[in-house]
């Protein structure tokens, strides 16, 4: 199955941002001592995250990992598809979080 996630965040009459991702129902790994088989998402969109969206002194370590892993991930799949202009683009875009 397939399914969007769509977190955002609205201010009442003023703004509102939504990051959409579609991911992909897949099987987890075994966890010990779970009662029943979990299920687990793979990301199937691979877009980088406008880091200018981003208050990275927000995040914690786990959130930063996931998100420079995301990217590492979009980078490495679509910079082979994309000319020089659009790469150079992709990897300021999909750089490390701590690096400007």
């Amino acid at each position: 199955m397939i399914l969007s996630n769509e977190p955002g965040y609205y201010k009442t009459g003023a703004f509102g941002i939504r990051i959409e991702n579609l991911v992909l129902v897949v099987e987890a790994a075994a966890v010990a001592g779970a009662e029943k088989p979990l299920d687990a998402f793979e990301t199937l969109t691979l877009a980088p995250i406008d880091r200018r969206l981003i208050a990275a002194e927000l995040l914690t370590s786990d959130e930063t990992d996931w998100l420079d892993r995301y990217h590492a991930r979009a980078a490495a799949t679509l910079a082979p598809l994309v000319d020089g202009d659009t790469g150079a683009w992709l990897a300021a875009a999909t750089r490390p979080l701590g690096q400007n």
